[in-house]
């Protein structure tokens, strides 16, 4: 891993390890019970024009996470 930082920092195409979770408790439940869980690798696959939200992949599933929310999952970045 390269470093450790939000995953709304990761641009299309790169991947990361869930490292914590600092959403509010009620998003951090559900993002959970989407799969989000810490040591996931997650992969941001696009953006959209005016930066958010953009898409991730997550065990498979595509899910859209606006900036903030995403600003608050602290990701280890994997090399490319």
């Amino acid at each position: 891993m390269e470093s450790v930082v939000k995953l709304s920092d990761l641009s299309p195409g790169e991947k990361g390890i869930v490292m914590e979770n600092r959403c509010g408790p009620e998003l951090a439940a559900r993002l959970e019970d989407l799969g989000l869980t810490t040591g996931l690798e997650v992969a941001c696959l696009h953006r959209a024009p005016a930066g958010t939200p953009a898409a991730y992949e997550i065990r498979g599933a595509v899910i859209a996470l606006r900036r903030v929310d995403a600003g608050s999952i602290l990701v280890g970045r994997t090399e490319i």
